[in-house]
C-alpha cells in the first residue's frame, strides 16, 4: 500500500480523524530578505585599472567615504593607485600612485579615525603608514611611518577598532606583531604559530583578535598578554580559511574548506573552542570564501574568489544562529571586494552595504549596492542604528594600560554621535619582555615595557633633548664684585674642591613639558618643568620662586643684579678663568640664556659653606613664553639673535638625524638583499650537490 505524497516545500501535511489536511508553510519574518544588489552605471565605474594579478588572498583594496585605494601591477617594487570616489570613469594611465615598497604590495588598510592615513602590507617585509593629500599631483614616495619587525613578507594587516594609532600585522614568519605607530615601535610580538596565519580579525572593542591557521588551528589571542586565551581545530582542508568576530556576541563566523574540497562555513563560540556551533556546506567551489560581517543588520555576506554571486545571510542569537537569505548574482568573477564603511553608505537609497568589485578579467573596479526596499523616502531608523564613527573611544596609552570601550556611536540621519561609551574594563597589564630573535635590522624594542607611559610626542622629546643641557654658575659672595663664571659639569655635580661641607641631594621633581601658564596654586609651582613646593611671590621682579633655602645675602645679590640689568656679569666674560674649559660663545651664549629666563635652584646647605663663591645650579630648559616688548627694549635683541642661532643649529641637528635614519634604512634593505642573495647560492649549490 502507498502512503501519502510527499508535502510540498511550501506546506505541511497535518494527520487529523478524518485524514490529512494541507497547511500552509510559516514563513520566517525577516526585514532584510529581500536586500538586492545594484551595480553601478558604466559611466559610475573606474575603468583602466591595472588591478594586480598576484596570486595571494587579499582584498587588495579598501575603500572610505573619500578615496579608493586599489593595489596595481607595478614594475621595479610596489605600488597602489588612490582616486578620490568622485573621480569615476577612465582612469589616467599617468595617474598619481603611492610608490615606495621594495616589494609587491599585499595588503592596504584605512584608518578607521583619519580618513588620509592608510597603512600598506609589503613584500618586502616592512608595514608603511602613509598621509594622502586630499590632491595628488605626482607620485607619493614618502611614507609617515616604516616599521620593521618581520623577517619574511608581511601578508596581512588590521587597525585597532576603537584605539587610535594601534596595528596588528602578520607575516610569513609566523609571527603576529602589535605596534604603536605613533612612536615606530612594536608593543607585543605573538609567536605562537607554527605555520602560515591566513587571517586576522579584531572584536569589536578590540580586546581579543582570532587568527586562523595552516595547521587548521582557530585561536583568540588576548593582545596585551600575548597569550593564546582559548583555541580549537577548525576547518580540516589544506586552502585558506578566512575568519571574522560577530561582532560582541564572542561569536566568531570562519569560512574555509572540509576534507573533501567543500566550501563551508562555521560559527564558533569563544568560551567554547571545543565544537563549532554550526557548520554548513556552501558548493563545491575552489575559490577561497571571504566573509564581510556588516553589525549594524546583523548580515553576514559570503564573496568567493572567482565567482560572480555574493550570498548573504542573516545572524541570530539562537540556534541555528545563521538564516540563508538570497545571492547577488553576476556573469563576472570577481578577483577580490573592497567594503565602504557604514558611515560611508547612502542612506537615502536604503543601502546598508557597498561593495567595490574588482574583476577578474577585466581592468574595472565597480560599485556594487546592497539595498534593502522601501517605499518611504524618509529616513529609516530600523535599518539605520547608530554606527560607528570615525572618533577613537581610546587613545593608544589608555588601550595599552588595560582599558576598553565600545566604538563611539554617530547618527547616520544627522551625523551625531551618540552613547558615548564608558570604561567597562580596566586591567593593568604587566607585558613580559619581548623575545626578538631576528637577526637583521628592526626596530629597537625595549627589554621591558613600562606601564607608565610618557605622554610626551617623540619629537618634542627630542628637541627638548637637543636644546637642552646642565652647566653651574658660580657667583661670588662679595656685593662688590658681582660677576658671573660658568663651568661646564656632569649634571648632578655640584662639589667643588673648596668646599669641604657634604651638601645634601636636592629635593627636585621634574614633570613633563607644559606650556607655562599664569595660574599657579600654593601646593604645586610649576615653572620650566621644576616643581617646588614653596608658594609664590608674584610681585619679586626676579623669578626666586625656585629658590630653595637659600640666604638672604644671595637673594639681595640676585636683586641687585637684576636690577643693574645683568651688566657686570656680561662684562664679566673676559675675565673668567681659562682652567674652567668654556669657550667665550658658550659663555655669551649662557648669560643670555641666564639673563632671560633660568631656573636656579640652592641647596639647603649653602649658609654652612665657608667658601667665599657659591654655586648655582642653572637648569636650561626651552619654554614657549613668549618674549614681552619691554624685555626687547632693554637691549634683548642680542638675545633674540642668539635664539634664532640656537633654533637654526637644532634645525640642522634635526635634517641630519634623518639624513642617518634614511642611511640606514638603505642599509637595511641592502643588507637584507644580500642575505637573500647569500641563501640562494647556498641553495642552489646544495642542489648541485645532490645531484
Amino acid at each position: 500500500m502507498e502512503g501519502p505524497a510527499p508535502a510540498s516545500p511550501s506546506k505541511r501535511m497535518k494527520s487529523t480523524g478524518w485524514g490529512l489536511v494541507t497547511m500552509a508553510f510559516r514563513v520566517r519574518s525577516s526585514k532584510y530578505r529581500h536586500i538586492f544588489g545594484s551595480p553601478y552605471r558604466k559611466e559610475l565605474c573606474y575603468e583602466n585599472v591595472h588591478i594586480t594579478r598576484n596570486a595571494h588572498d587579499s582584498n587588495f583594496c579598501a575603500v572610505n567615504p573619500k578615496f579608493l585605494a586599489v593595489v596595481i601591477e607595478a614594475s621595479g617594487g610596489g605600488a597602489f593607485l588612490v582616486l578620490p570616489l568622485e573621480k569615476t570613469g577612465r582612469v589616467d594611465i599617468n595617474a598619481p600612485k603611492v610608490t615606495g615598497h621594495a616589494g609587491t604590495v599585499l595588503d592596504i588598510k584605512w584608518n578607521p579615525f583619519d580618513d588620509n592615513v592608510i597603512a600598506s602590507a609589503a613584500d618586502d617585509n616592512t608595514v608603511k603608514v602613509w598621509r594622502i593629500p586630499n590632491t595628488m599631483h605626482s607620485n607619493l614616495t614618502e611614507w609617515a611611518v616604516d616599521l620593521h619587525g618581520h623577517q619574511r613578507k608581511v601578508t596581512n594587516i588590521e587597525w585597532h577598532p576603537t584605539a587610535s594609532n594601534i596595528i596588528l600585522s602578520t607575516g610569513m614568519d609566523h609571527k603576529c606583531i602589535l605596534w604603536n605607530v605613533e612612536q615606530a615601535e612594536p608593543l607585543n610580538i605573538i609567536n605562537c604559530h607554527n605555520d602560515t596565519v591566513f587571517s586576522i580579525t579584531w572584536n569589536r572593542e578590540g580586546s581579543l583578535f582570532a587568527t586562523t591557521c595552516k595547521d587548521r588551528k582557530i585561536r583568540v589571542h588576548d593582545p596585551r598578554t600575548a597569550q593564546v586565551a582559548i583555541d580549537g581545530t577548525g576547518h580540516q582542508g589544506v586552502k585558506a580559511s578566512k575568519s571574522v568576530f560577530l561582532g560582541d556576541t564572542n561569536r566568531i563566523f570562519t569560512t574555509g574548506f572540509s576534507r573533501s574540497s567543500e566550501r563551508q562555513y562555521a560559527i564558533w563560540d569563544v568560551r567554547n573552542m571545543t565544537k563549532s556551533l554550526k557548520t554548513e556546506v556552501v558548493d563545491f567551489s575552489s575559490g577561497i570564501l571571504f566573509p564581510f560581517y556588516d553589525h549594524d543588520s546583523k548580515v553576514i555576506f559570503l564573496a568567493g574568489k572567482g565567482d560572480g554571486n555574493i550570498r548573504y545571510y542573516e545572524i541570530v542569537s539562537a540556534a541555528p544562529y545563521c538564516h540563508y537569505l538570497n545571492q547577488f548574482q553576476s556573469s563576472s568573477p570577481q578577483r577580490s571586494l573592497g567594503i565602504m564603511p557604514k558611515r560611508g553608505c547612502d542612506a537615502k537609497r536604503c543601502e546598508i552595504v557597498r561593495f567595490y568589485k574588482l574583476h577578474t578579467a577585466k581592468d574595472l573596479v565597480e560599485p556594487v549596492s546592497m539595498i534593502v526596499p522601501r517605499k518611504s523616502d524618509q529616513f529609516q531608523d530600523d535599518i539605520f542604528p547608530p554606527t560607528a564613527s570615525c572618533v577613537p573611544s581610546l587613545t593608544a596609552d589608555e588601550w595599552i594600560s588595560g582599558q576598553n570601550r565600545e566604538p563611539i556611536l554617530v547618527s547616520l540621519q544627522d551625523g551625531a554621535l551618540k552613547q558615548t561609551p564608558t570604561i567597562t574594563t580596566f586591567k593593568a597589564v604587566n607585558r613580559p619582555p619581548l623575545a626578538r630573535s631576528s637577526t637583521l635590522p628592526t626596530a629597537q624594542v625595549p627589554p621591558s615595557v613600562n606601564t607608565e607611559i610618557n605622554k610626551e610626542p617623540a619629537s618634542l622629546k627630542n628637541i627638548k633633548r637637543l636644546s637642552s643641557n646642565d652647566e653651574f654658575v658660580t657667583l661670588s659672595s662679595d656685593p662688590a664684585n658681582n660677576t658671573c663664571t660658568i663651568e661646564n659639569h656632569g649634571e648632578g655635580d655640584v662639589s667643588t674642591a673648596k668646599e669641604s661641607v657634604n651638601k645634601t641631594p636636592e629635593k627636585v621633581m621634574r614633570k613633563s613639558w607644559a606650556p607655562s601658564s599664569n595660574s599657579s596654586s600654593a601646593d604645586d609651582v610649576t615653572s620650566n618643568g621644576i616643581v617646588s613646593s614653596s608658594p609664590v611671590d608674584n610681585s619679586l621682579p626676579f623669578d626666586q620662586n625656585l629658590i630653595e633655602g637659600s640666604s638672604q645675602e644671595i637673594a639681595d645679590l640676585l636683586q641687585s643684579c637684576h636690577s643693574e640689568n645683568l651688566t657686570e656679569i656680561v662684562d664679566a666674560e673676559s675675565k673668567i678663568d681659562t682652567k674652567n674649559g668654556l669657550e667665550p660663545e658658550n659663555i655669551h651664549s649662557t648669560t643670555a640664556v641666564f639673563k632671560s629666563n633660568v631656573n636656579l635652584t640652592f641647596s639647603s646647605e649653602t649658609k654652612s659653606v665657608e667658601s667665599d663663591e657659591r654655586r648655582i645650579h642653572v637648569k636650561k630648559v626651552w619654554s614657549p613664553t613668549p618674549i614681552s616688548p619691554s624685555s626687547l627694549e632693554n637691549g634683548t635683541n642680542q638675545l633674540d639673535a642668539e635664539l634664532r642661532k640656537a633654533y637654526f643649529q637644532q634645525v640642522e641637528e634635526i635634517k641630519s638625524l634623518k639624513e642617518q635614519m634614511s642611511m640606514k634604512d638603505k642599509r637595511i634593505r641592502q643588507l637584507e638583499e644580500e642575505i637573500c642573495s647569500i641563501r640562494q647560492r647556498v641553495n642552489s649549490g646544495e642542489s648541485e650537490s645532490n645531484c
